[in-house]
């Protein structure tokens, strides 16, 4: 298994919270750089480099997303807060060259 699995999409409606969860099975998961994009153009979210501290948001989530790393679990997080309906997308898990399936967000106003 080489592709991300992204997990924890639903309906929410507009104000609500939602946490996506990223699996990947990759060894050396503490070296590399892991991201969420979304939509058919698949616009950037956010990423986390491999130190797990340095982290990069796009300006349309900052302050309501928070990305993070769980090394151990070989999981990433992107917790989502104050949703809006503006967020609704399928949302990607990407790491080098892999692309998850997506996870679908829906947010109702």
């Amino acid at each position: 298994q080489v592709r991300p699995v992204e997990s924890g999409g639903g309906l929410v409606q507009a104000g609500e919270s939602l946490t996506l969860l990223c699996e990947i099975s990759q060894s050396a998961m503490n070296t590399i750089t892991v991201g969420w994009f979304r939509g058919g153009r698949y616009e950037f979210v956010a990423h986390i480099k491999a130190n797990g501290v340095d982290t990069a948001y796009a300006d349309s989530v900052k302050s309501r997303f928070t990305i993070s790393r769980d090394d151990a679990k070989n999981t990433e997080s992107l917790e989502m807060q104050n949703l809006k309906p503006k967020d609704t997308a399928v949302y990607y898990c990407n790491y080098k060259s892999f692309w998850g399936r997506g996870t679908q967000v829906t947010v109702s106003s």
